[in-house]
């Protein structure tokens, strides 16, 4: 059987998430794992954060459209110290989906999401294993797996699982703060 192209509702499940959970997504674009996540959860909270502004505005607009109460865009760059805007050891997860190849500081925003993290959270990252056409990065650009768990594991996270059957052109893992 072929294996399917990334579907971000099987991503969020295998967070295995409290329904009170607070979730940081960086990154969050356009808010596709920001509105999944809070979907059916109004006790979560979910600070969407990003670094283009017009992104950050967009899913505050559509959040309110929406009815949810429990989403909060951010106007940060995870790429700088404190950059995600957000109190030390405030968050149960942190999830890092298809921005690795975009960031111009891995090693930072691995940091930040460590200096957020409540003390045995999760950090989920996901991420393009190889451009793949005009979807995917640019071949320089991609971050492979082992490099990333790399980085992940130099900033004091455990990496707990790989998912390798979520989607044909990504890697999915999840990582604890230790």
């Amino acid at each position: 059987m072929e294996q399917q192209f990334l579907d971000p509702k099987n991503v969020i499940v295998v967070c295995d998430l409290s329904s009170d959970a607070h979730i940081a997504d960086f990154g969050a674009g356009s808010g596709i794992y920001t509105f999944l996540l809070a979907e059916g959860f109004p006790m979560r909270k979910i600070f969407a954060i990003d670094v283009q502004k017009d992104l950050v505005d967009h899913i505050q607009k559509e959040a309110e459209k929406r009815g949810f109460q429990n989403i909060y865009a951010v106007w940060g760059d995870v790429d700088e110290v404190k950059g995600s805007m957000l109190r030390d050891e405030s968050i149960d997860c942190v999830l890092m989906a298809n921005i690795l190849f975009q960031l111009e500081d891995i090693p930072t925003a691995v940091r930040e999401a460590y200096r957020i993290l409540k003390p045995g959270g999760k950090l989920l990252v996901v991420d393009w294993s190889e451009s793949f056409g005009h979807l995917g990065p640019h071949p320089d650009h991609v971050v492979t797996e082992e490099n990333a768990k790399q980085l992940v594991e130099e900033a004091n996270f455990l990496i707990q699982k790989s998912f390798d059957d979520l989607g044909a052109h990504h890697y999915v893992f999840l990582a604890e703060k230790m």
